[in-house]
């Protein structure tokens, strides 16, 4: 092989690990939000249950009946 056609294979090698270094820290980086997005939607499907307890628990009695309210002021 010529010297020239090693230099290409070389910088072609050359941009090839540049490209897989950049992929590999894209990938870790994308994992990385990955899990802290999986922790909040966890967090909040468990504040949301929550939520949804106190929500049904609620004591409907503190409601008056739609009949029993006065009428609002006209202006």
């Amino acid at each position: 092989m010529t010297d020239k056609i090693i230099q290409q294979l070389e910088a072609r090698i050359n941009d090839l690990e540049c490209q897989l270094a950049f992929q590999e820290q894209t990938i870790e980086d994308l994992n990385g939000a990955l899990s802290q997005q999986q922790l909040q939607i966890t967090k909040m499907l468990d504040q949301m249950k929550y939520v949804v307890g106190k929500v049904k628990n609620m004591d409907s009695s503190n409601l008056a009946d739609p009949s029993e309210e006065t009428p609002p002021p006209h202006y």
